[in-house]
This record gives C-alpha cells, structure tokens and sequence, in this order.
C-alpha cells in the first residue's frame, strides 16, 4: 500500500525525514544494545551486537547496491557510493579518501560515542563489530574487497577521529 502522505512532502522535508528515520534506526540499535549491556554485560552486548551486524550489514549492503544498480564487481567507485548512502551518513561526518586500491573511510563525528559520552558511558569498544560490519558490507558491494581497521576504540590510533577503515581491492 503506498503512504500517500510521503507523496505530498517536499524535498527538504523528505531529506529531514530521513535524517529522523536515521536517528530512530540509531536509537533503537543503541538501546537494545544497552539493555543488554546493562543486564549481561559488554561481552554478551556485543556477542549480540555482532550477531545482528553480520546479518543487517549484508541486507543493507544489498539494498543499496540494487538501488544504485552496482554491477557484482562494484570496485572502489561502487564502495565510496554505497557508504555515503548508509544510515550512518546521514548521522556522523564522514570523509572518504581513494587511491588507486585502497579506500580510507574516516568516521569524524560519531553519534553512537558522543551519546555514550554525554550519558557518562565509557565508550563502545566496536572495533570487533566494526570488523563484521565494514567486511560484510564490503565484501557484499565488492567480494574483492579485504577490510582492516586502522584506528577504532578501543584502539584508536588516531585522535583526529572516531574511527578509520581502510578496504583494500584485491585482484581476482
């Protein structure tokens, strides 16, 4: 059934809503995890969290490509164009760097960190999610693709940011 009330929004209120769909999408991911985390602990939080990342990464993933009609081999162009369509681009800074291979996916503001923040939380360790999320997500727009983790907490290598990921094109 088609929402006719979508229809009649403008161009700047569809693009808010969006913005609000993402934080809601944001919201809801935070508070399950912390229902866990506050009953069971980080550890079973995250075993969860990486459960669920490993399943919705691939959907989106696919999602995305079909919407942008990514040919099965989408390269380092088709990976730069499906990340600055995530959720996740709607709610923190971003900034991508390619060179030749390689794509540095730098995460300058974080919502997820700045919320745990603001609430005198310690920050999420997500760099063992981030792993599964970032490789299925590459892997899913390019199989080619290997996926590292250059600063991510809890390991942060580089305090410009929240977090860098670097994808690396492999040759068939």
């Amino acid at each position: 059934m088609k929402n006719f009330a979508i229809d009649r929004l403008s161009r700047e209120e569809l693009i808010e809503l969006c913005e609000i769909y993402a934080k809601n999408w944001l919201a809801l991911d935070g508070v399950w995890f912390q229902s866990i985390e506050n009953k069971f602990g980080i550890g079973e939080a995250l075993e969860h969290d990486a459960n669920a990342w490993r399943r919705y990464t691939v959907i989106e993933a696919k999602r995305i490509k079909d919407f942008l009609q990514l040919p099965e081999k989408a390269g380092i162009e088709g990976l730069k164009k499906a990340l600055s369509l995530r959720f996740y681009a709607l709610l923190n800074e971003d900034e991508i760097i390619t060179e030749e291979n390689t794509l540095l996916y730098k995460v300058k503001t974080c919502r997820v960190q700045y919320a745990r923040q603001r609430k005198g939380m310690e920050y999420h360790p997500c760099k063992p999610v981030g792993l599964i999320e970032y490789t299925y997500f590459a892997k899913t727009i390019d199989s080619r693709f290997e996926t590292e983790a250059i600063s991510c907490h809890p390991d942060i290598t580089d305090t410009s940011c929240n977090c860098i990921w670097k994808f690396t094109l492999k040759k068939d």
